[in-house]
C-alpha cells in the first residue's frame, strides 16, 4: 500500500509541475538574482539547457531592517522528477525574509536526466556558493542552514550527512570552502530509501531501478549520522500517506545516537505537501491550520540556537 500511494503522490506532482509551468521559474520571479553554481557548467551535465542542465540558485534576500545575518539554501519537493517552485520555494524564501533570512532557492538537476550523485554535487555545491559569497550578499558564512521538503527534504538531509571540508588546493575558490551546512530544517522529507518506509517515485527517480544495495543504504540518510550531523528541526503529519511519518522519526532516533541537537514535531493532521501549512490549490492541496505552527515553531528553535542573533558577517 506505502508504495502504491507514493507512486500516485508522484506520478501526481509531476503532472501539476508540468502543467503550472513551476519548471520554468516563474514562480521565482520575485529574487533579486539568479546565479548559476558552476559558471562554466556543471559537472557531467547533459547539455546546456537552463531547465534542466544548468542548477541555480534564486536569491531572495530580507529588508536590511530586520536581516539578521543568517541564510538559508532551500530545496524544493518534487520526487526529484519536478520541483514545487511556489509554494515550497518562493513562498518560504518569503517567510525566512520576514525572520531576517537570506533565501537561496536551489533548483537541482532532476530525472530523468541526472539521477546520483547530480543531486548531491548540486546541494554541495549550493552551501559552498552562499558561504564563499558571504561578503557580497550580507551574510555569515558561519550560518548557512540547509532546508528541504519531501524529496527536497532528503537532498537537504543527504547534504547534512555528506559533506565535506572543501579542498585546500583546488583551483576553484569555492571548492576551497565547506560544504556542511550549520543546521539542517526538514520538513515532511524523504530519508529512506528502501522499503517499507521510502517514497517509491523519489528513490526510482535518484537511484534507478534495481539499485545496488551498497547505493541505498548511501542515500538512507538516517544511517548516514554522525556527531558532525548538524542540529536539525524536523516537522511532519502523521496522516501524511505519501511520504510517511517513520522517515523523520528514524532521523531523530539517528540524531538522537549520535548525540545531535533536534527537535521534532508530529501533527496529527495534514495530507503530504502543505509546505507552510498554507497548502498548493495546483496540487488541490488544501491548507491545514495545525500544521501552519510548524514555521513559528522553527523560528523559536532557531532563535534558541543563537541562529538569528544579528552579527556582523565573518569570513569563511
Amino acid at each position: 500500500m506505502i508504495r502504491r500511494v507514493s507512486a500516485a503522490f508522484g506520478c501526481l506532482t509531476m503532472v501539476a509541475l508540468a502543467a503550472t509551468g513551476a519548471r520554468g521559474g516563474d514562480a521565482l520571479d520575485p529574487a533579486s538574482e539568479v546565479v548559476k553554481l558552476w559558471a562554466q557548467g556543471a559537472p557531467d551535465a547533459k547539455g546546456t539547457d537552463p531547465a534542466k542542465d544548468v542548477p541555480t540558485l534564486s536569491v531572495f534576500l530580507p529588508k536590511p531592517d530586520v536581516a539578521t545575518g543568517a541564510a538559508a539554501v532551500v530545496c524544493p519537493g518534487g520526487g526529484y522528477g519536478g520541483l514545487a517552485l511556489d509554494h515550497e520555494g518562493k513562498q518560504v524564501a518569503e517567510w525566512l525574509n520576514s525572520i531576517g533570512v537570506a533565501a537561496f532557492v536551489l533548483k537541482y538537476r532532476l530525472a530523468p536526466a541526472y539521477r546520483e550523485p547530480a543531486m548531491l554535487h548540486d546541494v554541495n555545491r549550493a552551501i559552498r556558493v552562499v558561504r564563499a559569497g558571504a561578503s557580497k550578499w550580507g551574510v555569515d558564512p558561519n550560518r548557512v542552514a540547509l532546508m528541504g521538503f519531501s524529496a527536497g527534504g532528503h537532498l537537504a538531509s543527504t547534504g547534512g550527512t555528506h559533506f565535506d571540508a572543501g579542498k585546500a588546493d583546488a583551483e576553484d575558490p569555492i571548492d576551497r570552502v565547506s560544504s556542511r551546512p550549520d543546521r539542517l530544517i526538514l520538513a515532511y522529507p524523504v530519508i529512506v530509501m528502501s522499503e517499507p518506509y521510502t517514497h517509491g517515485g523519489s528513490a526510482r527517480n535518484l537511484l534507478g531501478e534495481n539499485p545496488p544495495a551498497d547505493l541505498v543504504k548511501f542515500y538512507s540518510n538516517d544511517q548516514q549520522v554522525t556527531p558532525q550531523t548538524p542540529p536539525t528541526f524536523l516537522a511532519h503529519t502523521n496522516a501524511d500517506a505519501a511520504v510517511v511519518p517513520e522517515n523523520s522519526l528514524l532521523f531523530a532516533l539517528a540524531l538522537r545516537k549520535a548525540g545531535v541537537p533536534l527537535e521534532l514535531h508530529i501533527f496529527e493532521k495534514g495530507q503530504h505537501g502543505l509546505g507552510l501549512g498554507t497548502g498548493a490549490k495546483q496540487f488541490n492541496i488544501g491548507p491545514e491550520p495545525g500544521f501552519q505552527a510548524w514555521p513559528k515553531l522553527c523560528e523559536v528553535w532557531l532563535k534558541g540556537q543563537g541562529f538569528l542573533d544579528r552579527k556582523p558577517a565573518q569570513s569563511p
